[in-house]
């Protein structure tokens, strides 16, 4: 039997040193496996809505002043977050070009008026001009890291001119922009 013992390990052999060659033999063995990965992605929308979104003040005497408190002109606005993502709102006036040729400034004079505004959720507006800031044709922070849905009230105080030569109506604008915060 010694023959048989032979090619045995003339087998054994030959295997041996295909599998340590990298040569292949009858049979190869694969193995293989997979993974997922969903990925989800939304659009980052800033909105914001202002609401009612106008104020009559009436007709006001030379130098006077009104808000929108409910005992003035009772028409706080409120700015609402409409988007899907935190933002900061901001504030601004204009000079004005319609109706009347005013300037926008920090008080009254001759041909220059005033517009405050005050953030009532956050501070107390009821006595002008206590937390009331002076808008400007600049953007200034309303209110910042307002969350999806919400919403902050805030109040307006107008100052008219000390002196003015238009005595038609005034069409006065005021922007609140929201950005991400």
């Amino acid at each position: 039997m010694r023959g048989g013992e032979d090619v045995f390990k003339r087998i054994l052999i030959s295997f041996a040193l295909m599998i340590l060659l990298g040569g292949n033999f009858w049979f190869e063995v694969m193995a293989a496996d997979t993974g997922d990965v969903t990925a989800t992605v939304t659009v980052q929308n800033v909105a914001i809505t202002v609401s009612d979104g106008a104020i009559a003040y009436g007709t006001l005497a030379a130098g006077g002043t009104r808000s929108t408190l409910p005992s003035e002109a009772n028409d706080m606005q409120v700015a609402t977050n409409t988007g899907n993502v935190q933002e900061d709102f901001n504030i601004k006036g204009y000079n004005v070009s319609s109706g009347c040729s005013w300037t926008l400034g920090a008080t009254q004079d001759s041909e220059q008026y005033f517009h405050k505004f005050c953030n009532d959720t956050a501070n107390d507006c009821s006595t002008p001009p206590t937390n009331y800031n002076a808008l400007t044709t600049n953007y200034q922070t309303l209110s910042s890291a307002v969350p999806t849905s919400g919403a902050r009230d805030f109040q307006l105080q107008i100052g008219v001119p000390s002196s003015t030569s238009c005595t038609s109506e005034a069409t006065i604008t005021v922007t609140v922009q929201a950005v991400a915060s």
